[in-house]
């Protein structure tokens, strides 16, 4: 009797951590798992997908509160992995021979090896890019057209920006530094962060308010409620489409780009589900999938194909030629500046 008992108890546990080894636990961005997608996956290989939605300050605070344990699939951005990995080790390398390479665009792919890489290992593949610059009603703010813009007088209350760190970047732009150019040079870097806040805490006045939440952003567009805010390209394209007037403008002194990544924490417990979630999302039907409906381009090589005919042309309307040339591409974030970011966005918030 007690074998039996002791046999059943061994299978019930083998079964149950078979089920869990076939769970694959994602922490992401809101759209960047979408459920037809997921079911698509979960039908093809059996492995039951779970998504946490999330950003990159959230996805490091999570991670480093568990060591790298809790997820299987992270999506930091690319420029938020090397410092942090140096510091908190919450991130496992990549295995490349588990990455299907001749599914993305290779330079993009190298791009995003160079830019995570910390000693001799890299720690992230590219899954999709993408700018914050200007949306703007163009009926209500003509001239609006680069990042001097929020800081307007003449849209008073009726300007809308996040308080995150990309804000201050534009900002920095705006007052005619190249934030990225002064990287190597904490003294210097610190010096243009004084002037930012000093910059957002005189115009506080002029901001309808900080957005939190992309939906809410969209709707404070539609109704007239904001005409200048800074955003992404994408949240541009969804306005455009209600309402010509309004549109993603690539400021002047140059787009904000970011690429996206999928790195695997360091204590995942199902590597293998993570590699074959990847593979899968980076096949050129799954991405021109991805990319219709969230209006956000990828990193899959042949992707074009399979993306719909409205959403070719907004990329074709915002990005001509000397625009992309224009972009200005996120690098590496040294550990010590994000400290000092944090406190500058604190006190631009603790302000009246």
């Amino acid at each position: 009797m007690k074998k039996v008992t002791l046999l059943a108890a061994l299978c019930c546990f083998l079964f149950a951590t078979a089920a869990q080894a076939e769970t694959l636990k994602i922490l992401t961005w809101k759209g960047y798992a979408p459920k037809a997608l997921i079911e698509k996956f979960e039908q093809e290989t059996g492995i039951k997908v779970e998504a946490t939605f999330s950003n990159n300050e959230e996805m490091i605070a999570k991670l480093r509160a568990t060591r790298g344990a809790g997820f299987d699939l992270a999506q930091p951005s690319q420029d938020r992995i090397s410092s942090v990995q140096e510091k908190f080790k919450i991130y496992q390398p990549v295995d490349y021979a588990k990455i299907d390479a001749k599914l993305f665009i290779p330079s993009m792919l190298d791009a995003v090896k160079k830019n995570t890489k910390v000693g001799d290992n890299s720690y992230a593949v590219p899954f999709c890019w993408g700018t914050s610059g200007l949306v703007v009603n163009s009926e209500k703010a003509p001239g609006a057209d680069d990042w001097n813009a929020l800081l307007d007088p003449q849209y008073k209350g009726r300007i809308s920006y996040r308080l995150k760190r990309p804000t201050l970047i534009a900002i920095g732009f705006a007052l005619g530094y190249n934030p990225f150019d002064l990287y190597s040079d904490a003294t210097a870097y610190k010096a243009m962060l004084d002037k930012v806040a000093e910059t957002l805490i005189k115009a506080k006045p002029l901001v309808k308010n900080y957005w939190a939440n992309g939906d809410a952003l969209l709707e404070s567009m539609r109704s007239g409620e904001v005409t200048v805010a800074m955003a992404w390209d994408n949240g541009g394209w969804k306005l455009h489409a209600d309402n010509p007037a309004i549109d993603f403008r690539a400021p002047k002194a140059g787009a904000l780009g970011w690429i996206d990544t999928f790195a695997i924490p360091s204590k995942a417990k199902n590597v293998e589900a993570a590699y074959k979630w990847i593979n899968f999302m980076m096949k050129p039907e799954n991405a021109g999938y991805f990319t219709t409906q969230e209006k956000v381009a990828t990193a899959s090589l042949d992707a074009n194909a399979h993306v719909s005919a409205d959403v070719r042309a907004n990329f074709e309307r915002t990005f001509p030629k000397e625009t992309i040339d224009n972009i200005k591409w996120y690098p590496p974030v040294p550990a010590k500046l994000e400290g000092m970011e944090g406190k500058i966005l604190d006190k631009i918030k603790a302000s009246k």
